[in-house]
């Protein structure tokens, strides 16, 4: 299973906020067309959709395969989530999780969590 931090990416990807982070995943897929497709198929796509998943499964697999490559993701990452734009809001949660989370900003109404 990857790495939690490699779904953030993921849905990170997706919502291509983060050009840096995106050009270098972009430019390491270039010659792996599975790879490049999963990153595309997952663009403007939900964090928890199958298409995002199946893009954690790709990076976790690069990470594995290039460690370089993952040394430099991580690194990307780190300098994206420190970096939000104007009037952007930078969540970071570490270690496990047990319970719901909310990462948002400027929620007007309430918020429940439903099974």
């Amino acid at each position: 299973m990857p790495e939690p931090v490699l779904a953030t990416i993921a849905a990170a990807l997706a919502s291509r906020r983060h050009t840096g982070l995106y050009e270098l995943v972009q430019a390491r897929f270039t010659e792996d067309r599975t790879a490049t497709k999963a990153l595309v198929a997952a663009e403007g796509e939900a964090a928890d959709s199958r298409q995002v998943r199946k893009l954690t499964a790709v990076l976790a697999s690069a990470e594995a395969a290039d460690p370089e490559f993952g040394e430099r993701l991580r690194a990307e990452w780190a300098n994206a989530a420190q970096h939000a734009e104007t009037d952007g809001v930078t969540n970071h949660i570490s270690g496990t999780v047990t319970g719901n989370v909310v990462q948002a900003r400027d929620i007007h109404g309430g918020v429940r969590f439903t099974s």
